[in-house]
C-alpha cells in the first residue's frame, strides 16, 4: 500500500472545558492518498472544518496523530509547523484573501516573499498559467471576476508545489458557472499533475467532482462514497440528507428523554 499524503489516526479534537466542553472530532481515522480528490461533507457542527484544520496543522488535536507528506505534526514545534504549512500545504478558502493593492502576480508570490524567499518570474508565470490566467498577471483583484480571484488564490496555493491542497468551501462565494470552472481546474490538477486535494463543501454538485466523499456527523465518519464507484450529485445529496435526518432524529430523541 502506498504511503498517504495525509493521514489522521484516531484524531480527537475538543473545545472548551467542563460542562461546556464540545467534542468536535471523536477519534477520526482517515487517509488522503497522493493524486486523489476527496470531498468532506456533513451537517453543521459535524466536525468537517475541524478535520481540515487538524489535517492542515492549523489546530492541534487533543489526541491522535496527523502525518503530512511523511512528517508527524505532533513532533514539530510552532516554527517547524509554520515552515511545513508554508512549504508543503496549500490553502484555498471561500474568501479569496487577496491583497487588494497587489497585482495577481504579486499576490501569487506573496507567501514565498513573506517567508524570505524570492520566487522567480518564471515560477509565478507558471503558477498563473496552471490556472489559466497568465494574461492577468498585472491586474489587481478589483479588476478580476470572482472566479478569476479564486483561481489567483489557487495559483498562490500552488506556487510552493505543495504535497496537498486544502480547500474550504472554495466555490461558496461563486455562481454555478464560475464554480464549475474552479472545480474543473481542481479536477485537472489531480488528473494531470497528481495533486492531492481535500475539499470541505456543503454542495453535492461540488462534491461530485471528487473521487471520494467522506461524510461526518457528530465528529465521526459515518459514510464514504466512491472507492471506484461513480459519485453523482444525486447520490451525494441523498446520502447527506439521510445522515442529516438521522442526526436530527437522534437530537430530538435525546431532547425528549431529558
Amino acid at each position: 500500500m502506498t504511503t498517504p499524503t495525509v493521514l489522521l489516526d484516531d484524531v480527537r479534537a475538543v473545545y472548551g472545558a467542563g460542562p461546556r466542553q464540545v467534542t468536535a472530532l471523536a477519534g477520526v481515522t482517515v487517509r488522503f492518498d497522493r493524486g486523489t480528490f476527496t470531498a468532506v461533507m456533513g451537517p453543521s457542527g459535524s466536525g468537517k472544518s475541524t478535520l481540515l484544520h487538524c489535517a492542515a496543522g492549523l489546530d492541534r488535536p487533543a489526541a491522535g496523530t496527523v502525518t503530512v507528506d511523511g512528517t508527524r505534526l505532533d513532533n514539530l514545534d510552532e516554527d517547524a509547523l509554520t515552515r511545513l504549512r508554508r512549504d508543503r500545504i496549500g490553502f484555498v478558502f471561500q474568501a479569496f484573501n487577496l491583497v487588494s493593492t497587489l497585482t495577481a502576480a504579486q499576490n501569487v508570490a506573496l507567501p514565498l516573499r513573506l517567508a524570505g524567499r524570492r520566487p522567480s518570474d518564471d515560477d509565478v508565470a507558471a503558477a498563473l498559467a496552471a490556472v489559466g490566467l497568465a494574461d492577468r498577471a498585472a491586474h489587481r483583484p478589483s479588476e478580476l471576476s470572482g472566479g478569476e480571484q479564486q483561481r489567483i488564490a489557487l495559483a498562490r496555493a500552488l506556487i510552493s508545489r505543495p504535497a496537498v491542497v486544502f480547500a474550504d468551501e472554495p466555490t461558496g462565494a461563486l455562481d454555478s458557472a464560475t464554480s464549475r470552472q474552479v472545480l474543473s481546474l481542481l479536477r485537472a490538477l489531480v488528473d494531470e499533475h497528481g495533486q492531492t486535494v481535500v475539499m470541505v463543501t456543503h454542495d453535492p454538485v461540488a462534491a461530485a467532482w471528487a473521487d471520494r466523499v467522506v461524510i461526518l456527523a457528530d465528529g465521526r465518519i459515518v459514510e464514504e462514497l466512491g472507492g471506484g464507484a461513480p459519485v453523482t450529485a444525486e447520490l451525494v445529496a441523498a446520502r447527506t440528507a439521510a445522515v442529516e435526518a438521522r442526526v436530527v432524529g437522534t437530537t430530538a430523541a435525546a431532547g425528549s428523554s431529558c
